[in-house]
């Protein structure tokens, strides 16, 4: 009985071999191919011109503050303490319009990365059909894993070939 149980595993065990599975590196697919590295050129600049404007703003509300400490003893308290509360405004704005670029931003990133995985998407699942892959896991799930059973590079390859880009 033992002997057609171990028979039995064997013949189980054996014929599910065969299905392959691999892994996919998706961040790093999202970082290095055309279409990725062109959204992470655009982000960049958007958070450049971010950046520089609330840059300028920022300078131009130190100033203000400085001059206003200046003129302390000099303006009567309640000139003083009108032009604190505007600097105050000024500064929760500038907050405000930072907090909604930065937001705003995120976004972009968030829509065009969507964008890129449904590209992305029937090209994997091509790969998939045309390989004779069983499963498809993420790598940041994976502790070892032979190198061979990595198909991030050859996804890379085909979404590159694809020629598809994203408009901003």
């Amino acid at each position: 009985m033992k002997l057609i149980f171990i028979f039995l595993f064997l013949i189980l065990f054996n014929s599910n071999s065969f299905s392959q599975i691999v892994y996919i590196d998706m961040n790093y697919i999202l970082n290095n191919s055309k279409i990725g590295k062109s959204l992470n050129s655009h982000l960049f600049k958007v958070n450049n011109e971010f950046l520089s404007k609330f840059n300028q703003i920022e300078s131009d509300l130190k100033k203000k503050e400085e001059e206003l400490l200046a003129k302390k003893n000099i303006i009567e308290k309640s000139e003083f303490e009108e032009k604190i509360s505007n600097l105050s405004k000024d500064i929760q704005n500038f907050r405000f319009n930072k907090k909604n670029s930065q937001e705003k931003l995120n976004k972009i990133k968030l829509e065009n990365t969507k964008k890129i995985l449904s590209i992305i998407n029937p090209i994997i699942t091509n790969y998939v059909e045309t390989n004779s892959i069983s499963l498809v896991v993420s790598k940041k799930n994976i502790i070892v894993g032979k190198k061979n059973l990595d198909i991030t590079m050859k996804i890379i390859k085909l979404l590159n070939e694809n020629g598809e880009s994203l408009n901003f």
